[in-house]
């Protein structure tokens, strides 16, 4: 799991900088293999959404033999929580990554470490923001269950990772996870992270990624294209949405593409690292 930085000269960064969202657009992009219009693509992917939203959690045990636990938790940890911040969780509408942070932020031994006091933790606001309402439901049922359905410290939030609602300089944190390949634009997507954050916050992305080692990376396709889209039938009746998934990481930028963007975006100090081979990917960067 070796971190791995990219480095940029700061003599271009500039300039990529201010080109940076107005440097896109063609008027096509891809929904997995299938080539769409752009205006037809966020629709799509919504249907998705809609569709998977009551299996989406069960389906992802069932998808990464429960690892995907382990991954969010090192996410988290690399976020590392305190008290009083305001985070951003985009595309994190059943709430997942919200409750690690709340739980890490809420925990009772980090609390007597860090010497909390009840009124930084009142100020704490971790946003939960997704483009679809079917999931943001499932996040507030799971939330309800968990005793929290009225917690002033979690705020669920219908919005759009390319048009975000938040003001500028306004977050200590963003996290995305197996959220951003389905945005439109990438691009734009990463130019409103950079924009919603603080001066020294940071920005972590988790995502499906590309597997580097050649014999590992065929039982991967095989187990991507034969075995899930079969799960997705068998346990939430949508093998479609499901052959979507797989087909959309394989059109995701591979991780040294996928950092320079985050790079040309704004950000600094830009590392990824691989987990179980490449199957999935911590971006992290830092609004300096």
């Amino acid at each position: 799991m070796a971190l791995r930085t990219v480095s940029r000269r700061l003599g271009s960064r500039i300039l990529n900088h201010r080109s940076f969202v107005a440097s896109l657009h063609s008027h096509a992009t891809s929904f997995g293999f299938q080539e769409v219009k752009e205006e037809e693509k966020s629709k799509l992917v919504g249907n998705v959404f809609t569709n998977v939203a009551s299996s989406y959690d069960i389906m992802n045990d069932v998808m990464s033999g429960g690892l995907h636990r382990l991954w969010k938790e090192r996410l988290v940890g690399k976020l590392s929580p305190f008290a009083g911040m305001k985070h951003l969780d985009v595309a994190g509408g059943t709430g997942d990554v919200a409750f690690r942070i709340y739980d890490a932020v809420y925990s009772v031994k980090r609390r007597a470490l860090q010497k909390v006091d009840e009124a930084s933790l009142e100020e704490t606001q971790i946003y939960v923001c997704d483009i679809n309402p079917n999931m943001l439901n499932v996040g507030k049922q799971r939330a309800a269950e968990r005793g929290l359905r009225d917690n002033k410290s979690l705020v669920w939030v219908e919005g759009d990772a390319e048009a975000l609602s938040f003001d500028d300089n306004s977050m200590d944190g963003y996290t995305i996870a197996f959220g951003i390949r389905n945005v439109t634009h990438i691009e734009k997507a990463l130019a409103e992270a950079y924009r919603v954050l603080k001066r020294g916050g940071r920005f972590l992305c988790l995502e499906l990624s590309h597997v580097e080692i050649p014999i590992f990376k065929n039982l991967y396709d095989l187990y991507s294209f034969q075995v899930i889209p079969n799960l997705g039938e068998l346990i939430a009746g949508d093998r479609e949405s499901y052959q979507y998934l797989v087909e959309s990481v394989r059109r995701f930028p591979p991780q040294e593409r996928f950092a320079s963007m985050i790079a040309d975006a704004g950000f600094e100090k830009v590392e990824y690292e691989n987990l179980v081979g490449g199957v999935v990917a911590i971006h992290s960067a830092i609004k300096l």
